[in-house]
């Protein structure tokens, strides 16, 4: 059970709110409209004369943002399915999240300020980081790519704008503050969501409605921080939304697997930490998740060259506690390649350690 407070992360697929990829895409969208956004304008200046105050330059900046950003913003239709995407380069590749393609290999994309819909095919598709590619079959001129940040200068408090098509309303901006960084999030698998752990995502207050799913967070230096990706729910008040808590996928993760999957159609570099072993959950005497048991182990791979074996349940990476394979799956998604890290583990009754430095997760699209 979970404490009070406590959030599970869902995917408006699977729900129908409160997350950001819409299961329908039945709502008709007024593109060719006024982009919407939920920042608060200042109040009125009276007199020509007055001089400009904090309020107007924070707006002033807001709509410099939304006019040089929202351009490489998109909606993407797939059957019965609603999303957003982000143009990635003139050639007519875009970027989504993998929940938002699916199984699809076909799309009808909507340019910014525009009602008529564009042909689209898959290029590839790396659901364990909730990405993917599709491209234009017949590119426009004129196409604005956006321009991706430095994940490593996303600062807490920091004005973030989140751009998308909320519930088939195509071009519009919602706006709050990176609430948090470094977040291993796990989504539910089903609905559209392919279940992925994804780790070092970025918590924003903006507000992220289904149908967001792929759209651009963006900073006030109209650059794009992260792809909206999911939105929280309050269990104890029957999934109901948590208001101002989503989650985006950094711009490091994006442009690293986009720029794979572009050039080569598949990942061979996830980036992803992995032990080196298939595990299932290990169950106590009272049938209660004890622990993740190593099934197999590759053959000179990280656990193998640190001692590790089939049969042996992992307890604990590092400083924290594992018992089930979820939670040693969470636990390597907030390391990375190369990262030294000691695993406590159970063997023939005995607890032991052994100290492993971590290799890359295997990729299979």
């Amino acid at each position: 059970m979970r404490a009070p407070g406590a959030v599970a992360v869902l995917t408006a697929a699977a729900l129908g709110l409160a997350g950001c990829s819409s299961g329908s895409s039945s709502a008709k969208s007024p593109s060719s409209g006024p982009a919407s956004s939920s920042a608060a304008s200042s109040p009125a200046t009276t007199g020509s004369s007055a001089p400009p105050t904090s309020g107007n330059q924070l707006q002033d900046a807001y709509q410099k943002v939304i006019a040089e950003v929202l351009p490489s913003v998109v909606q993407i239709v797939s059957g019965d399915s609603l999303g957003s995407g982000i143009v990635y380069d003139d050639k007519g590749d875009i970027v989504t999240n993998a929940h938002v393609v699916g199984t699809a290999t076909t799309f009808a994309v909507t340019l910014a300020n525009s009602t008529k819909s564009l042909d689209a095919g898959l290029v590839g598709s790396y659901p364990d980081s909730d990405l993917a590619v599709i491209r234009l079959s017949s590119p426009p001129s004129g196409l604005k790519p956006a321009v991706f940040g430095d994940s490593g200068k996303v600062q807490l408090g920091q004005i973030t704008l989140a751009m998308g098509s909320p519930l088939g309303l195509s071009s519009s901006v919602t706006q709050g503050i990176v609430s948090a960084t470094g977040r291993t999030v796990s989504e539910p698998m089903g609905g559209g969501s392919p279940g992925a752990t994804i780790g070092n995502m970025v918590q924003t207050s903006a507000a992220i409605n289904p149908g967001n799913s792929g759209g651009a967070l963006v900073n006030l230096d109209s650059q794009v921080i992260g792809i909206n990706t999911l939105a929280a729910t309050e269990p104890q008040a029957n999934g109901a939304a948590a208001p101002g808590i989503g989650f985006a996928i950094p711009a490091s993760t994006i442009t690293n697997i986009t720029n794979q999957l572009i050039k080569q159609g598949k990942v061979t570099n996830s980036g992803r930490a992995a032990l080196g072993i298939t595990a299932r959950t290990s169950f106590d005497q009272q049938f209660q998740p004890a622990g993740a048991v190593i099934v197999s182990v590759t053959a000179s791979g990280p656990a193998a060259a640190a001692g590790l074996q089939p049969g042996d349940v992992i307890t604990k990476i590092g400083d924290t506690p594992v018992d089930s394979l979820n939670a040693l799956t969470t636990a390597l998604a907030s390391l990375t390649p190369g990262a030294k890290v000691t695993v406590t583990y159970t063997r023939d009754g005995n607890s032991q350690t052994a100290d492993v430095t971590l290799g890359t997760l295997e990729t299979t699209s």
